[in-house]
């Protein structure tokens, strides 16, 4: 089996962790004022049915997914408190001028897990 493009080793996601910290370190203290979530999950089960469920959406809305674009969110603030960071995720095919676009018809995957605590970094 080949090694799938992209591979770091825990070092160096290590030091992308540390390299966010202060961007995490800014969202907890001036705008959350909470330990801010740094991390989703999500099973092996739900992201596999994911993907089976975005290749035949997008096959069905006339599309050909060649991807998933993973993009960082929030949820809206609440009885005056900001929600937890968050990512989902975004199927995507080959747009016209050859990027990776997203279809934006189709049905994105959020509701992940959370970190435990919310503001545990890497590793867990």
């Amino acid at each position: 089996m080949s090694q799938p493009k992209g591979l770091i080793t825990p070092a160096e996601a290590q030091r992308l962790n540390d390299a966010y910290s202060s961007r995490h370190d800014l969202i907890s203290q001036d705008i959350t004022k909470r330990d801010d979530n740094r991390s989703s999950w999500v099973s092996l089960e739900d992201l596999k049915a994911f993907i089976e469920y975005a290749e035949n959406q997008a096959k069905d809305l006339g599309y050909e997914m060649n991807g998933i674009r993973i993009y960082s969110g929030a949820y809206p603030t609440d009885n005056g408190q900001a929600g937890y960071t968050t990512a989902f995720l975004v199927p995507t095919t080959k747009g016209q001028n050859g990027n990776n676009s997203d279809i934006s018809k189709a049905d994105c995957l959020d509701r992940m897990g959370n970190g435990f605590p919310p503001g545990a970094n890497y590793p867990q």
